[in-house]
């Protein structure tokens, strides 16, 4: 087998990555994603096709290939953090040879490839998903249907944002804690419109702790580039608390040292009806 040149195949590992984790390709994705003609995405399809010849079926009534049962991967591995960083990143990530560069690497949350893809299933269909789930405070399997719409990358770990039919509202699930194979469901009635703390926008506004000197709080000025002395970060509401954390912003009790927190959130009292710690 030849390998083909490194342009083709990047293209060929997102036609990969998205037959893989969605189950389904056609050209229209390479088409959009890199920009070229789709005679050139029809060529990149049979090349893959030849390359993986038992990967990959053609359904007229799609107009897409489909995932064959024994889908065998030549250019991803099964890690669902390729397909989820994919997603937050708009490409697949490839090691820089030009810069020397060095990253963190964190150890990764286990998600197995059947949960995962039942999971991109239901959010690209708006079915209903019957799984299990465990957390600290329940480590017992609970049986939980969920509907859910969108993936969250909450800094260390990724979320899943679903409507609990069990809690009767929106929540956020680790993907890591589900559990089993998951069945899926007819159509959900909640979706991503409904979720008003999802389409709910609000504006968290930093500032340099007051107990810096002037020289320190200007240095933080410049780093997060405030305009007159202020850092307005626009989210969704439901994400509010995650913003936080990440930015290391405690709302409840300033650090001791205030070089430790270095910021702080002067307008608590505008979303407080949307963090967890109240």
């Amino acid at each position: 087998m030849s390998i083909p040149k490194d342009t083709q195949s990047e293209r060929l590992t997102l036609l990969e990555l998205v037959a893989y984790w969605e189950g389904k390709v056609n050209t229209t994705l390479l088409t959009r994603h890199f920009g070229i003609s789709r005679q050139y995405a029809s060529v990149d399809l049979k090349r893959y096709r030849d390359l993986a010849p038992g990967n990959l079926r053609y359904s007229p009534s799609d107009k897409s290939y489909l995932a064959n049962t024994g889908f065998s991967p030549c250019f991803i591995n099964s890690d669902p953090s390729q397909y989820l960083n994919w997603l937050s990143i708009g490409y697949v990530e490839r090691r820089s040879h030009n810069v020397s560069n060095e990253a963190l690497t964190l150890p990764p949350r286990q998600v197995s490839p059947e949960i995962m893809r039942g999971l991109v299933c239901a959010i690209r269909e708006k079915r209903r998903l019957d799984v299990d789930y465990v957390s600290l405070s329940n480590p017992d399997r609970q049986g939980r249907i969920i509907a859910p719409h969108s993936f969250v990358k909450t800094g260390l770990r990724w979320h899943l944002r679903a409507w609990c039919e069990k809690k009767q509202s929106y929540r956020d699930f680790v993907l890591s804690r589900f559990r089993g194979a998951p069945d899926l469901m007819g159509k959900s009635p909640n979706t991503e419109e409904q979720d008003e703390a999802w389409n709910t926008k609000v504006t968290l506004i930093f500032q340099p702790d007051p107990r810096l000197s002037p020289a320190k709080r200007q240095v933080l000025e410049h780093d997060y580039q405030m305009c007159n002395g202020e850092l307005r970060i626009i989210t969704r509401a439901c994400l509010a608390q995650y913003l936080l954390n990440e930015m290391q912003v405690n709302t409840k009790v300033l650090d001791g040292t205030p070089e430790a927190q270095q910021l702080v959130l002067v307008n608590q009292a505008d979303i407080r009806e949307w963090l967890f710690e109240g």
